[in-house]
């Protein structure tokens, strides 16, 4: 299902409360849309209440595709901005491939077809690093996640987002299937997100993003 402008929508953040996707639900929060975040640590259930969200404790390494299904029954999109962080390759692996490849059945089977995941810069091409690096099993389970929602059948977006920084949001940004790379405030990827939802036009992208010069909206439109 599209998101429309002209009623409020319900999406599902899976890795509900990481650091993007806590602004996510703060701005679609503020705009009268409601998200359903799901996360896997109960004790941060109020602090996610508080920003807005109906919290939801599931572990995604762990959940099956009838668990997480249930979650996104009603839900108009999902957003999959669950992240291990790069430390642990076999979690990394569990939660950054095989978390997103659950969310992307669970989704399918729910009905929900639209779906949008946070990936990394640089990996719709030759991966960064070498064989070997600590960062490469990262790289490498974004990219398989990056192909197996590709190969879902779903309304995907793809955002491959530069460096992430806590820095205050701009709204301004380059967007395009491959970008030099640069950092970028979470705020900003929240606000990609939101953005790419609205507008239908996104379905079936893969979009690497920095900050820049261009207002999110006209960065869209340039790329499409």
């Amino acid at each position: 299902m599209t998101i429309s402008e002209k009623k409020a929508s319900r999406i599902a953040i899976v890795g509900g409360t990481g650091k993007v996707a806590k602004h996510l639900i703060t701005q679609l929060h503020a705009r009268g849309d409601e998200a359903v975040a799901i996360f896997r640590n109960a004790d941060r259930a109020d602090e996610v209440a508080e920003l807005g969200a109906v919290p939801v404790v599931l572990d995604i390494e762990s959940a099956s595709v009838d668990e997480l299904a249930a979650t996104f029954e009603g839900c108009d999109a999902v957003v999959f901005s669950a992240g291990a962080g790069g430390g642990n390759p076999a979690r990394t692996r569990a939660v950054d491939f095989e978390g997103a490849v659950t969310a992307i059945d669970a989704a399918t089977h729910a009905r929900v077809s639209r779906f949008v995941i946070v990936s990394a810069i640089g990996v719709g091409a030759e991966l960064p690093g070498e064989p070997g690096d600590s960062m490469r099993p990262y790289y490498e389970a974004k990219r398989d996640a990056d192909l197996a929602v590709e190969a879902s059948g779903l309304e995907y977006t793809i955002v491959r987002p530069g460096g992430l920084t806590d820095d205050a949001a701009t709204g301004l940004v380059t967007i395009g299937d491959t970008v030099e790379r640069g950092n970028i405030a979470r705020a900003d990827v929240a606000a990609v997100i939101v953005a790419a939802l609205d507008n239908p036009g996104t379905i079936g992208h893969a979009w690497e993003v920095v900050a820049g010069d261009r207002p999110i909206a006209d960065a869209i439109t340039d790329a499409l």
